[in-house]
């Protein structure tokens, strides 16, 4: 890992004078990828007009006086100004550990905005699918992980490039309209890996161990952080903000148990309308790619996504990504059906023909999703 050598390099050049601070709880995320090159549209690139007679920021105006020039000059700033949208209608909903943001918005109006805030908040923007109402960061790491003290501060920019924290994480925002069409929830669910040692050091080579990625648990923490930040870049004060995310208690509702078949089922203590979005954000929390929805018959078609593949196969050299075995075998299709009771909602899983689906992995779907909803 590139973190031993950064330790060491500081080790050499301080040896002890100066202690490091510990790691902050801050936020500070900076993406793994580059952004793509930048391309000059076709308009921008033709021949400019004669202007030697046009005064400079005028935009072909003329004016008699001084003070006329300034107020045009003026005038054109406050109107290219861009002005951040204020959504005064925000508030919380909580269920569980899970929580989301309802805007009095439509989703078109917001897709945008969110979009800004991401790339903000220091990541790219790697999967938009705005018919769905999906959109998902590439991976990133939270460099406020790294520690502060004066080594950062003496090496500065060098050592965040050769510095590098052994976690990564991603996000994916869903947007869904509500029934009347007037608000949108916004939903935000985290995704992390953790690099591991698989082998231990060789004493005899000293050469360094192997290292692979693998899934770490969904934080619930940073996905509250962001839809704060959210909550604040929407217009809302980050007093408001932070009271309405530390409102309300989380409470048991979910459980697994028989049906009358003798099949498993998950049993969510609500009813179908909130339980259909919180299906939702527990799907992309664990990783499935949710391949499309029904809602009238309450199912959801989705592929499981395997973080640890992603994460490889973004690590490989170009060599290998040529000449190697190519892609793993596409997941197999599962159906997640929710059914609507008279105290709560039936959760359970179908296979790809809709058949109910006995395997050890609708059990295994079953624990995922458990653990996300109770």
């Amino acid at each position: 890992m590139r973190s031993g050598l950064a330790a060491s390099l500081a080790a050499l050049l301080l040896a002890g004078c100066i202690s490091e601070e510990s790691l902050t709880g801050k936020v500070d995320y900076k993406s793994t990828a580059t952004l793509p090159s930048l391309e000059v549209p076709p308009d921008l690139t033709s021949l400019a007009r004669d202007n030697r007679y046009v005064v400079p920021d005028s935009g072909g105006k003329t004016s008699a006086t001084f003070s006329g020039y300034q107020a045009e000059r003026r005038d054109q700033r406050n109107a290219n100004m861009p002005v951040l949208p204020e959504f005064d209608k925000l508030r919380i909903e909580r269920s569980g550990t899970q929580r989301w943001l309802v805007v009095e918005e439509p989703p078109e109006k917001l897709w945008l905005v969110v979009k800004d805030f991401w790339q903000e908040n220091g990541f790219l923007v790697k999967l938009e699918l705005p018919e769905a109402g999906v959109m998902e960061t590439d991976w990133a790491e939270n460099r406020a992980n790294i520690p502060q003290g004066g080594v950062r501060y003496l090496l500065g920019s060098f050592l965040d490039q050769i510095y590098s924290t052994s976690e990564r994480d991603k996000f994916r925002t869903r947007l869904d309209r509500v029934s009347d069409g007037k608000a949108t929830e916004v939903y935000i669910s985290h995704r992390g890996m953790q690099e591991v040692y698989t082998t231990l050091r060789d004493p005899q080579s000293n050469a360094p161990g192997g290292t692979a990625w693998q899934p770490r648990p969904a934080d619930p923490d940073l996905e509250a952080e962001f839809l704060r930040r959210l909550m604040v870049r929407l217009g809302a004060q980050d007093e408001k903000a932070r009271a309405l995310m530390a409102s309300g208690a989380p409470q048991a509702m979910a459980e697994l148990k028989k049906v009358a078949d003798g099949n498993d089922a998950l049993w969510l203590l609500e009813p179908f309308d909130r339980a259909w979005r919180r299906v939702g954000l527990a799907l992309d929390r664990v990783g499935f790619t949710v391949e499309d929805r029904d809602r009238q018959k309450g199912l959801y078609f989705v592929r499981y996504a395997d973080p640890e593949s992603e994460m490889a196969q973004k690590d490989r050299g170009f060599i290998d990504r040529l000449f190697g075995s190519g892609p793993a075998a596409k997941p197999e299709q599962y159906r997640v059906q929710l059914q609507g009771a008279a105290q709560g909602t039936e959760v359970s899983i179908l296979n790809k023909e809709g058949a109910a689906d006995r395997s050890s992995t609708a059990r295994r779907i079953l624990s995922l999703l458990l653990e996300q909803l109770k």
